[in-house]
């Protein structure tokens, strides 16, 4: 398809200060090329033209924190199922995400470089993507999944490293390992988490020696950002002052950390989502009696401090932590953002334009504008009047990524 024209629908954009009404946007070789009024807009003969009837087109979204070759972490399968089998349920995962109006993530371990290449060769249905590859363990740590027994349940093959490093020279190695894998970014685990074995999400790990010799290292190889797995306390403040980029979950944060952040400019992802499904399985008894008892603790506090850190303004993103919990549910996350405190319009910039600033793709993404690629998507409802309605993906009546059409269930 060499050109498609979008017109009478509503732009819902948080880059421009109000809703554009009956309006059509001009895409060409995967570029938006002309926003405005349809009988202003030039069409090259052969143009697809599509009459949206009135509905809200809005930028793709990102989810900052996926694991798209994960499904709920459960180890055991990792024992007993072909190496195969766990490519192939990734499929699933990818195209349920991508359903959801999500079409860039940030994967946050797990998916290797062979995986990024295969979406950027459009070999199936799938959000582009920057990979972690395999975060950062200590020993006994989050990603540590060994056994008492000795068996160790963490994914492991070429192409992806095991995760435990330790002490200065130990992180400096695994750092250089993982971004020798074609990582983007590094991932730490700077504390315990809800569904390891071997520790709790309050625990520090890594010391603060550790932390800014992974952070040193990750600069010095094209200034690459480090994101860190922080619920406690102790581990957000041994993260910010290391020079940490991204803190995901931030559970335990106070308003001191919180000012820090602002101070830092320190991203903050939430992930509420995670937190809230993990409790309604701990509740529903679909967790072991000591990650549920972990869950309970963890889902007491999350909410009053991540309205804390926005109510002193640290910078929020939209993401899920998708694999622990079931993927293509994504923008189920913006409703809870508006319950910290985000407006409707908020919420939706925390996962378009925000998210793309804080990965340094705005020039290409995150908003619908002249000469960015047209990733976009379509709904028949106005989400500034019930955000939650995007999270159905039923509700994502159109998908467009690179110019193409990916999910279409608009005039079937």
């Amino acid at each position: 398809m060499n050109s498609m024209l979008i017109k009478n629908i509503t732009i819902i954009d948080p880059s421009y200060s109000e809703p554009l009404e009956n309006i059509a946007i001009l895409i060409k070789k995967g570029k938006i090329i002309a926003i405005d009024k349809a009988v202003c807009i030039d069409i090259d003969d052969g143009c697809e033209i599509i009459d949206g009837e009135g509905n809200f087109i809005l930028p793709g979204f990102i989810d900052m924190h996926v694991h798209l070759m994960a499904n709920g972490f459960l180890f055991e399968d990792n024992m007993n199922d072909p190496l195969a089998i766990y490519f192939y349920k990734a499929l699933q995962n990818m195209k349920d995400t991508i359903d959801a109006g999500v079409t860039y993530v940030r994967d946050c371990g797990l998916a290797d470089i062979g995986l990024k290449l295969a979406q950027e060769k459009a070999m199936f249905p799938s959000p582009k993507m920057k990979i972690s590859v395999m975060p950062l363990s200590i020993s006994g740590g989050h990603f540590d999944f060994q056994l008492n027994s000795g068996f160790d349940m963490v994914m492991n093959y070429p192409g992806l490293p095991h995760p435990v490093c330790n002490g200065v020279e130990g992180v400096i190695a695994k750092t250089r390992e993982i971004l020798r894998a074609k990582a983007d970014f590094i991932k730490v685990m700077a504390t315990g988490g809800v569904i390891s074995a071997n520790d709790s999400p309050e625990f520090s790990q890594f010391n603060k020696k550790e932390l800014k010799a992974i952070v040193r290292e990750a600069e010095m190889r094209g200034n690459t950002k480090v994101s860190a797995h922080a619920h406690g306390l102790e581990g957000i403040k041994n993260a910010v002052k290391a020079g940490i980029h991204f803190i995901e979950h931030g559970t335990y944060l106070n308003n001191k950390i919180a000012k820090l952040m602002v101070e830092k400019g320190t991203y903050l992802v939430p992930t509420l989502l995670v937190i809230s499904e993990t409790k309604k399985n701990a509740l529903n008894g679909k967790l072991k009696k000591d990650l549920s008892k972990k869950a309970m603790e963890v889902s007491k506090f999350h909410k009053e401090n991540m309205e804390i850190a926005y109510n002193e303004g640290v910078k929020i993103l939209m993401g899920t932590d998708s694999g622990v919990i079931e993927h293509g549910q994504n923008l189920n996350e913006l409703k809870l953002l508006c319950e910290i405190g985000m407006e409707p319009m908020e919420a939706i910039a925390a996962g378009t334009i925000e998210a793309a600033k804080s990965l340094e793709i705005d020039n290409e993404l995150g908003s619908i504008a002249i000469g960015k690629t047209a990733d976009m998507i379509m709904t028949d409802k106005n989400p500034l009047d019930d955000i939650s309605y995007l999270g159905n993906p039923d509700n994502i009546l159109m998908v467009i990524q690179d110019g193409n059409i990916v999910k279409n269930r608009f005039n079937l």
